[in-house]
């Protein structure tokens, strides 16, 4: 490989990793609470600011683990759920009862990450 095709990768890697946007956050203190369970009754693709996409997989199962003033807070059961812009961050969902999916927990920092755009999440609550 050139010297010069070497380079040009490398650059190349740089600005597109430079133009990655951070997520908003904001921080929270989540009130713990022991609640409901639910289950994504559908895939449902979750567009964040960022211009990154998350699946929300159909049967995924949430615990409720606590609230924030946006809403509930679930945390995955079974798996590690991410958000990325420049970095990766594991995150819960914040849900409200009106708009659906707001924004995430981000537990690893303690912060609230909104979505511009509230989306619905098909689900229902298991006992």
């Amino acid at each position: 490989m050139s010297s010069l095709t070497q380079w040009t990768g490398i650059a190349t890697s740089a600005f597109l990793a430079a133009c990655a946007s951070n997520i908003d956050i904001k921080p929270a203190a989540v009130v713990s609470s022991a609640g409901s369970s639910i289950e994504v009754a559908q895939d449902t693709e979750i567009v964040l600011s960022t211009g990154y996409r998350r699946m929300l997989v159909r049967g995924s199962r949430w615990q409720e683990v606590g609230r924030l003033p946006e809403g509930l807070v679930y945390r995955p059961v079974g798996a590690v759920f991410s958000i990325e812009g420049r970095h990766v961050h594991e995150a819960y969902l914040v849900m409200s009862a009106v708009q659906g999916l707001v924004g995430f927990y981000l537990p690893g920092e303690r912060n609230f990450s909104p979505l511009s755009n509230p989306q619905p999440v098909p689900h229902k609550e298991i006992p």
